[in-house]
């Protein structure tokens, strides 16, 4: 993770909802975002190297045969298993959720009027995870 600002991946077919996303992280919070409307544009920039993708679970809006998010978060852990994956969903279902932690997200989320808080919120709990991840790890090579 860079020390200056955060890159965000943030990945929607929903070119109004990605769009809201990007601004409201925007407003309050220094952030690099990259915006992108499908899996396949995501997955040719993880060379960019992105602190946290925020992942629309369908993402086939514009594309029917575009590749989804499970099969795009799969790419992503294939690519680099540490960059941390929240799921964003209008399914409101548990076994949705269920199926996207054992594909390795970090979180699942719904879309609703709160979704925006509880990404920050999350994201706050990514960095303190990878903060004490570091320390243990810090331990454990001293031992």
């Amino acid at each position: 993770m860079s020390a200056e600002k955060i890159k965000l991946f943030l990945v929607d077919d929903d070119a109004v909802f990605l769009k809201l996303l990007e601004i409201d992280f925007m407003e309050h919070a220094d952030f690099v975002i990259e915006t992108y409307a499908t899996g396949e544009l995501c997955i040719k920039s993880l060379s960019h190297n992105p602190d946290i993708i925020i992942l629309d679970y369908h993402l086939d809006g514009i594309d029917k045969n575009a590749m989804n998010g499970i099969d795009t978060l799969d790419k992503i852990k294939a690519f680099n298993p540490d960059i941390p994956v929240v799921i964003l969903s209008s399914q409101d279902k548990i076994d949705i959720a269920i199926s996207c932690m054992h594909h390795r997200a970090f979180d699942y989320i719904v879309k609703s009027e709160t979704a925006f808080v509880r990404l920050q919120q999350i994201i706050t709990t990514i960095f303190k995870y990878q903060k004490m991840k570091k320390q243990l790890n810090w331990f454990m090579d001293r031992m």
